[in-house]
């Protein structure tokens, strides 16, 4: 593979994972943190920017993202995947990417009421760059996400030229614990799973450039993922700088989105504002791309429906949910994907941590049924649905539950366990992967 195209390749799965939340998250914590800003972005790095470059490593040792869990009884394996592609599809994140663009880019311009006009246009452009799967590195990798980055960088230099403020104080959560809420707030992004997901995408863009030997795609995959560690960090430390900075222009702001409004304002005026519009609307559009094309070759590989019929599909739904009830889509979908995103974890995890004759049907289905457990218990308590009583009794139990990742140590004891079985009974897995 040429240089060239390997650069396209790590630019394009930036851009796939930037989506709009990406940047409202890292403002909003910097300035909670205050003076320990840069401590709570270090540990929101090793989650947000580490665990889906561990899975996109991963992916690229497998050649194939359906291997993943390829070891899991049929019903198991496909429940998983369609729920991990409809919860990141249009049941969730891609209604979501349509609205938050609409809700940034276009709705601060106008009083009237375009969402569904706008959302048909988005999702017709969503289609015409998604039936063309060969082109992608193309559009998203040679041309939309340098735009990106330079949109980006336009901002951040004006910042560093003249910031609008000095660091807060830091609130108490981050004045006593910096690192360890970075480090849940990066795991909270959920781009663990977005990378289970955009797997499919990365793998056969690494394919359609010729590469088809297992040790050249591990290879390049690593050379992927270590371009999207570089740009993401350096996307994450620039967002966190605007909200360590904003003090004079949005002290106690609501949300991240608010305080990039006021920035790009600040520093730019209404032509700032036409900045960030362009900013959130291009990295929604490569994020829906990405994951249309991502739903529309899982359903051509594993149950032969033509790729253009899924495009199809996939961007009518999206525009479909996007206009009509979208609230009470996310607060069926949010609980899917809070337990999906440990499972995706764990099964990556078995990949590195088994030894490869481990990795049968037995084994596997155990180690997403433990994730599935806990990680349910974890999502219930992000959503305040354990009732008072038990939540007392899980935080008293239950290692890391405050932290919600009480999955972590059943399914690392797990692991532990089947190793030692493994080392006293040798012969007792095939291989499967």
């Amino acid at each position: 593979m040429k240089k060239r195209d390997l650069a396209a390749i790590g630019f394009m799965t930036f851009a796939l994972f930037l989506g709009a939340g990406n940047l409202i998250f890292p403002p909003l914590m910097a300035q909670q943190a205050g003076d320990y800003w840069l401590i709570a972005i270090a540990g929101f790095l090793l989650t947000a920017v580490g665990l889906p470059a561990l899975t996109i490593i991963v992916l690229g040792q497998l050649s194939s993202a359906e291997k993943l869990t390829s070891a899991l009884p049929t019903w198991m394996n496909r429940t998983f995947w369609f729920l991990v592609l409809t919860t990141l599809g249009p049941a969730f994140v891609l209604p979501r990417a349509v609205t938050v663009a609409y809700e940034m880019g276009i709705k601060p311009f106008t009083d009237a009421n375009l969402l569904l006009p706008f959302s048909i246009l988005f999702c017709f452009i969503t289609l015409l760059l998604a039936l063309k799967p060969g082109k992608l590195l193309d559009y998203i990798g040679k041309v939309m996400t340098p735009t990106l980055i330079a949109m980006l960088t336009l901002l951040v230099v004006a910042a560093l030229v003249n910031p609008l403020g000095t660091s807060l104080p830091a609130t108490q959560d981050y004045l006593e614990q910096p690192i360890v809420n970075g480090l849940i707030q990066g795991y909270m992004t959920l781009d663990a799973i977005a990378a289970v997901a955009f797997g499919w995408v990365i793998i056969n863009t690494i394919k359609s450039k010729g590469v088809t030997s297992k040790a050249d795609l591990a290879r390049y995959s690593k050379w992927i993922a270590l371009i999207y560690v570089v740009l993401m960090s350096l996307c994450y430390l620039a967002m966190g700088y605007l909200g360590a900075t904003s003090s004079t222009i949005a002290p106690n702001a609501a949300n991240g989105g608010e305080i990039l409004t006021r920035y790009a304002a600040g520093e730019f005026g209404y032509a700032g504002q036409l900045l960030l519009a362009g900013i959130t609307l291009m990295a929604c559009l490569t994020t829906t791309v990405g994951l249309t094309n991502a739903n529309a070759e899982y359903y051509r590989n594993t149950y032969n429906v033509p790729f253009y019929r899924s495009v199809i599909i996939v961007t009518v739904l999206t525009a479909a949910v996007s206009n009509v009830g979208l609230e009470q889509i996310i607060t069926v979908s949010l609980p899917a994907i809070l337990i999906l995103c440990p499972i995706a974890i764990a099964l990556i995890l078995s990949i590195i941590f088994l030894p490869k004759r481990a990795i049968n049907a037995g084994l596997q289905s155990r180690v997403v049924i433990a994730a599935t457990i806990f990680g349910s218990i974890d999502a219930f308590s992000v959503l305040d649905m354990i009732p008072a009583a038990l939540n007392v009794q899980f935080n008293q139990w239950l290692p890391l539950y405050e932290y919600h990742l009480s999955w972590l140590i059943p399914v690392a004891i797990l692991f532990v366990g089947l190793k030692i079985t493994q080392r006293t009974q040798p012969t007792a897995c095939a291989e499967t992967v």
